[in-house]
C-alpha cells in the first residue's frame, strides 16, 4: 500500500466485473444457461463449445483469466457464439438467426453481488477531492442499472463502456477518454482492474498507477508483470482513506499542507 500512499491521485477509474462486483457470480453461471438457451432453439449441444470459446471452466465454475469471457465485449461475444454454432454445422444466416432468438445478457441488479460498500468507498474519496469513473468492457445499459441498484450514480463523474465504439482493453482509449472528459493527465489517474486486459490498458495510456486486484478472475501471477501494486480487492481502500486521513491531520499539525489526495 506504500505505493498508493504516495501517490497523488485525481481521479481513479473502476473496472467494473471483478472489481466492483463479483465476476463469476454475474457471468459464469449465464454461459452455461446461454448453452441451453441455443440447444433448445437448434437441437444441438453446445455447451462444451461454447464453454471453450467463452473460457469458462464448467468443472471449477471459474470464469477463466485468459479467456474472452474476461474481457471482450457483449458484440464480440454475440459474434464468438455465432462462430461457435457456425463450427457445429450451421450456415452463416442460420447460425445468426438461432444465436438471435436464444441470446441474454446476465441481470445487471439481480446477479450483482458488490464487493464492498461501494457508496461508502465512493462517498469517502469523493470527499477526498477525487474523481471515480467505470471502464468496462460491458455494455452501457446493464452498468447503468448497476450503478443504479448500489446508489452510486451521482458519485461517477463519467463512464466509457463497450458498446459506445470505443476501441476496447487492452487498447489505452478508454483510460485516454476519461481523461480527455475530466480534462486530467493520465499521470495523474489510477487504473484498478482484476484481468491483465485492465493493466495493460493503464499502461498503454500513461496511467500514474494501475492496480490489479485479486478479487475477480486472475491470479497474483496472471497480474505482477503489469501492476504497480496488488491488492486483495477495493474493500482495502476503506481501511487506506483512514490512513489518509490520519496523514492529513499529521501536515497539518506539523504546518504542512493537508490538501492532498492518496
Amino acid at each position: 500500500m506504500d505505493d498508493l500512499k504516495h501517490f497523488r491521485v485525481q481521479a481513479i477509474i473502476f473496472d467494473k466485473d471483478g472489481t466492483l462486483i463479483d465476476f463469476d457470480a454475474m457471468w459464469g453461471g449465464w454461459v452455461v444457461y446461454l448453452a441451453e438457451q441455443l440447444r433448445l432453439v437448434s437441437g444441438l449441444d453446445v455447451h462444451t463449445a461454447l464453454c471453450l470459446a467463452m473460457g469458462y471452466d464448467d468443472k471449477t465454475k471459474k470464469v477463466l483469466a485468459n479467456g474472452k469471457l474476461a474481457s471482450r465485449p457483449m458484440s464480440q461475444l454475440y459474434q464468438l457464439t455465432v462462430e461457435v454454432m457456425q463450427s457445429l454445422g450451421l450456415n452463416a444466416s442460420e447460425a445468426e438467426r438461432i444465436v438471435e432468438k436464444a441470446w441474454c445478457i446476465p441481470d445487471p441488479v439481480m446477479l450483482a453481488k458488490p464487493l464492498t460498500d461501494m457508496r461508502a468507498l465512493f462517498s469517502s474519496l469523493q470527499e477526498h477531492g477525487v474523481y471515480l469513473a467505470i471502464a468496462t468492457a460491458d455494455d452501457r445499459a446493464p452498468t447503468q442499472a448497476m450503478i443504479e441498484a448500489f446508489d452510486i450514480e451521482e458519485l461517477i463523474s463519467t463512464m466509457v463502456c463497450g458498446d459506445e465504439g470505443i476501441p476496447s482493453k487492452p487498447a489505452p482509449d478508454m483510460v485516454l477518454t476519461i481523461c480527455e472528459r475530466l480534462k486530467l493527465d493520465p499521470k495523474n489517474v489510477m487504473v484498478i482492474g482484476d484481468t491483465a486486459s485492465d493493466l495493460k490498458m493503464a499502461r498503454a495510456a500513461g496511467a500514474g498507477l494501475a492496480v490489479g486486484v485479486l478479487s475477480g478472475v486472475s491470479s497474483a501471477k496472471d497480474l505482477i508483470p503489469h501492476a504497480d501494486v496488488l491488492i486483495k480487492s477495493i474493500d482495502e481502500l476503506h481501511a487506506y482513506i483512514v490512513e489518509l486521513d490520519e496523514a492529513k491531520s499529521t501536515r497539518s499539525q506539523q504546518g504542512l499542507d493537508p490538501d492532498f489526495a492518496f
